[in-house]
């Protein structure tokens, strides 16, 4: 393992009826902004109980958050929180409002600049402000850990930012609140919780059992669960894939041990040129760079066949193939595309994808650092 240092503080409410505890996590008094998506919390009942947990606070909102949040939405949203001398984001949604939520309380108190431009130079919020999260969809484990990624419509670009004093101090994880999402969101988010463990696990094998162990026991909970949310919506699979999606990307199986996210810089680049959901941009890329890493990844690719799929082929190349055509297989019961060819119409260029990785200066990808703009060519092409 390699050294680390692990704190995650945020607090954790989990289950039914948890959301009535919001009133003992509020001080009375607090200035609180209310963050949201297109407004599905208001016809869910979501809304209504936030509303009746804040009650003794003052409150403003702000709605219409991104399903891939934009950062001249969040800067509006910033706007007002100077207006109204905000003490406290509250974001209510999924993934992109947690990150919407914690972007925003790290650009509030940057003024006399531009946040973006004063944060991708290495500039950091001197004051954060005070996060909390109510999860409806689970996915990205942005309730609990401290990355953000936001997209830049003026500058073409999307982004990854972290700062831990963004981290939210509490999360709260219903799982009934799931029961209100469509099939294709239910879909997305078991995948996206699949490769976050896939981009923490499949690198290098090192001494590190404990966070491998636990990598391969979440992405068998969301092989066995992930379908029974999708066909029957049980409260099991609801809490299952709720509660493994948050431990996905919490900060624990990562610590130690080498990471790769170069599936989701290449993801990244996808969805800011064709707003396609974060997920399908991850399953149509990430099983043609498991198979143009294999020879690298072949190691951590046998252990995953074995440990994950049961997978006995002796041949380790032929049991690392068999792993990665079962991983097709997980995304295509799942709803997502793992081709080009499958999404229509699609119209992204490879070099148009090659340009937004140079422009964001991702041109080092993966555990190693050896994946640069001809590798990723051909990578594309093998997803083509």
């Amino acid at each position: 393992m390699t050294t680390f240092r692990l704190c995650n503080p945020t607090q954790i409410l989990f289950g039914t009826d948890q959301l009535k505890e919001l009133e003992s996590l509020v001080p009375a008094g607090t200035r609180v902004l209310v963050l949201y998506g297109g407004g599905s919390i208001k016809r869910n009942g979501v809304y209504d109980q936030v509303m009746a947990g804040l009650k003794q606070c003052s409150v403003v909102e702000f709605g219409g958050v991104e399903a891939n949040p934009v950062y001249e939405t969040i800067l509006k949203a910033a706007e007002l929180a100077r207006a109204s001398g905000t003490q406290l984001i509250l974001a209510v949604g999924g993934g992109s409002v947690a990150d919407a939520g914690k972007f925003l309380a790290t650009i509030v108190p940057i003024e006399g600049v531009d946040p973006w431009d004063y944060l991708v130079q290495g500039g950091a919020s001197t004051t954060t402000l005070p996060v909390g999260v109510v999860l409806t969809l689970p996915a990205t484990g942005s309730e609990s850990n401290p990355v953000s990624v936001i997209s830049n419509k003026t500058k073409g670009l999307k982004l990854p930012f972290a700062n831990e004093k963004a981290r939210p101090q509490f999360a709260i994880l219903d799982p009934d609140f799931m029961k209100s999402l469509d099939r294709r969101q239910l879909e997305n988010g078991v995948v996206d919780a699949f490769t976050h463990v896939i981009e923490q696990y499949l690198t290098l094998p090192v001494n590190a059992p404990v966070q491998f162990g636990f990598s391969e026991t979440l992405l068998k909970v969301l092989i066995e669960w992930g379908p029974k949310l999708i066909e029957t919506g049980s409260a099991e699979a609801r809490e299952n894939v709720m509660w493994a999606a948050n431990q996905a990307l919490n900060g624990l199986i990562g610590a130690g041990v080498p990471q790769d996210w170069s599936t989701h810089m290449i993801g990244h680049a996808i969805t800011a040129l064709s707003d396609l959901d974060h997920a399908r941009t991850l399953t149509l890329v990430m099983p043609a760079l498991m198979r143009f890493k294999a020879a690298d990844k072949l190691p951590m690719l046998v252990r995953y066949a074995r440990n994950v799929w049961g997978i006995t082929e002796p041949d380790e190349a032929r049991a690392a193939e068999q792993a990665i055509a079962k991983t097709e297989a997980f995304f295509r019961q799942m709803g997502c595309p793992v081709r080009f060819s499958e999404i229509a119409p699609l119209k992204v260029a490879p070099e148009d994808i090659v340009h937004h990785l140079e422009e964001a200066g991702h041109t080092a990808l993966g555990e190693r650092q050896d994946i640069g703009i001809p590798q990723v060519r051909e990578i594309l092409e093998l997803a083509a």
